[in-house]
């Protein structure tokens, strides 16, 4: 969801200062009559109107150890996601691991030890 705009905002601050309620504005600008009454409340004690930073989840361990997995990876390219998580340290979840080698595009490709195989089509 957007936040509201600066224009909205200012109005209904400069509403409230002209004398009306916080439910008359929540009711004329149809904005919750919590919202209109925070926002008072936060130019009251910050001086700030304006949207605050939204507010995201945790780093990604595909950004947070980045250069870490790639470096594993590049030592051993044929290696399986026990043994990188163990290379690793085990900073993350197997699960985990496998989400940030997508997100990295990061291939994991077995080395061929032996001749390929003879069984195919005909």
């Amino acid at each position: 969801m957007k936040p509201y705009s600066m224009d909205l905002r200012q109005r209904v601050l400069k509403d409230y200062d002209d004398g009306m309620t916080t439910a008359q504005i929540a009711k004329k600008y149809s904005v919750c009559h919590a919202w209109a009454r925070r926002l008072k409340q936060r130019r009251r004690e910050t001086g700030e109107v304006g949207p605050k930073q939204q507010r995201r989840g945790p780093i990604p361990a595909s950004v947070k150890y980045a250069e870490q997995i790639r470096e594993v990876v590049e030592q051993a390219p044929d290696a399986i996601l026990d043994e990188l998580q163990a290379k690793l340290g085990s900073l993350m979840s197997r699960a985990t691991l496998a989400r940030a080698l997508t997100a990295l595009a990061l291939t994991r490709k077995k080395s061929r030890c032996g001749p390929a195989s003879k069984i195919g089509p005909t």
